[in-house]
């Protein structure tokens, strides 16, 4: 990508960020800089950066910020690098902040149910620490690998999204650097808060664009003394489909609402080694539920089995152990990379969809995939109607798979348009999704999106070239 006005970095760049760093091993220069740092997880967009600065604390983040600013060297943050749009791969060169190393969890207040940590922070560890001390940090993305800092950059969602809802609602407070290396705490440990703009609601979901995150407080809530997990297999996916707004706004109050597909559970199987308790139906609706007590979760599932049934389920399996219940999660949770093993490459839309419309959404895929000859699998969180959709290259040449993986995406977006759907639910639209969400939104709020980012990084060094950089 061209650098409009930015320092090309040299020599002289380096010895002063050297200056700035006190370990040098920190720094990953030229040749030193791995492959990894090139591109994402799904390793569609590929750039190198010019140099690695490995950060320990809020103080180096300032200090290169502020050199990179008076220089006007472009920044790029990342994390664990799970990124599936290109966010964190350095699309104008210049300096990639590694927050990997600012992995400490600083505090757990139980008083006001929170805790505090580094960007760095694993989204698995963090989980394990709060449930070890009896709470629940409920965003659940299915990358549990990703860092804390890089699911509230993209505002992640997940699976239990369906009744707690999104990275966003958990997120009390944020220290952050300003691109000119002006450090400012955002928000606080208070339950409700109406001074002023929500400035650390515009950081959230800004893809390292707005500000670099040295410091995360969430919100926690008590661990749920009993989960249970059901899975219901139907005959057709129209089926499975219309059988969740019943149970949405039934009483069974679900943790998580899953759909799931013969086809992709296969995957799963042949990824993981490992066998799915069913697979003789097209469709499937994986839901689990949560509660203090064993009769209330039980009511809870009894009411969506109920309707499963009803609404033509040949089953309605409980999965009341820990073994079985985490077996059927985790080929779940492979989806992606199961989909991933299958293929050559492959692109990704992460839509998002009225409820009522993801199975009318599931099927356009399906006849989609049949009219330009090319496979697409998908599966996704019917509770909230976000559809994870894959066009797969197998054995397509280049210049074939360019144009034919083209055409489907556009024509994805297009429908969800159509359905009054938008671009991503979780994932973002970093450099990738772009033109996408040019296409989606009216000039107005674009302009609006711009005068934000030029408010808070006038020289745009942020992650330049992502989200509505156009």
């Amino acid at each position: 990508m061209e650098l409009p006005g930015y320092k090309t970095f040299d020599k002289s760049d380096y010895a002063h960020i050297l200056s700035l760093i006190p370990d040098p091993a920190r720094l990953l220069f030229g040749e030193g800089i791995s492959e990894d740092y090139s591109h994402d997880e799904l390793g569609g967009t590929f750039a190198f950066p010019d140099i690695v600065v490995r950060v320990k604390d809020a103080g180096e983040v300032s200090d290169v910020l502020r050199y990179a600013n008076e220089r006007r060297l472009p920044v790029t943050i990342r994390g664990a690098g799970t990124g599936l749009v290109g966010a964190a791969v350095p699309v104008c060169g210049g300096i990639l902040l590694d927050t990997t190393l600012m992995n400490r969890i600083l505090e757990l207040d139980s008083e006001n149910l929170t805790v505090t940590a580094e960007p760095g922070v694993l989204l698995m560890d963090l989980a394990q620490y709060v449930s070890e001390r009896g709470f629940l940090y409920p965003p659940d993305p299915g990358e549990k690998t990703a860092t804390i800092g890089g699911n509230i950059a993209t505002n992640a969602g997940g699976m239990r999204a369906v009744k707690y809802g999104v990275t966003r609602d958990y997120v009390r407070a944020l220290d952050v650097v300003l691109a000119d290396g002006t450090m400012m705490e955002l928000g606080g440990k208070v339950v409700k808060n109406s001074s002023g703009y929500a400035l650390k609601d515009l950081i959230v979901g800004s893809e390292g664009t707005l500000a670099v995150i040295t410091k995360a407080t969430l919100r926690l809530v008590p661990l749920p003394a009993k989960t249970i997990s059901l899975l219901a297999p139907f005959p057709t996916l129209s089926q499975a489909i219309g059988a969740v707004p019943l149970i949405v706004r039934s009483k069974a109050a679900p943790t998580a609402v899953e759909f799931l597909q013969r086809e992709v559970i296969l995957d799963a199987e042949n990824y993981l080694g490992s066998a799915f308790p069913d697979k003789s139906s097209d469709s499937y609706l994986l839901l689990r539920f949560d509660g203090e007590t064993a009769e209330e979760v039980e009511r809870a599932y009894g009411v969506a089995a109920e309707i499963c049934l009803e609404q033509g389920a040949a089953d309605a399996l409980i999965m009341d152990t820990e073994e079985r219940s985490e077996g059927v999660w985790k080929a779940r949770g492979a989806f992606l990379e199961a989909i991933k093993a299958s293929t050559t490459d492959m692109d990704e839309a992460d839509v998002v969809v009225p409820r009522s419309k993801v199975g009318e959404m599931v099927e356009f895929t399906h006849r989609l995939r049949e009219a330009q000859n090319i496979r697409i699998k998908s599966f996704g969180h019917a509770g909230d109607g976000n559809l994870h959709a894959y066009v797969l290259k197998d054995e397509i040449d280049d210049d074939e798979w360019g144009r034919r993986m083209k055409l489907a995406m556009d024509a994805i977006y297009l429908k969800a348009a159509q359905l009054g759907g938008q671009v991503s639910g979780e994932h973002g639209v970093g450099y990738v999704k772009r033109q996408y969400l040019k296409e989606s939104l009216p000039p107005a709020a674009l302009a609006l999106m711009r005068g934000i980012k030029a408010v808070f990084d006038p020289k745009n060094i942020l992650n330049p070239g992502k989200v509505a950089d156009l």
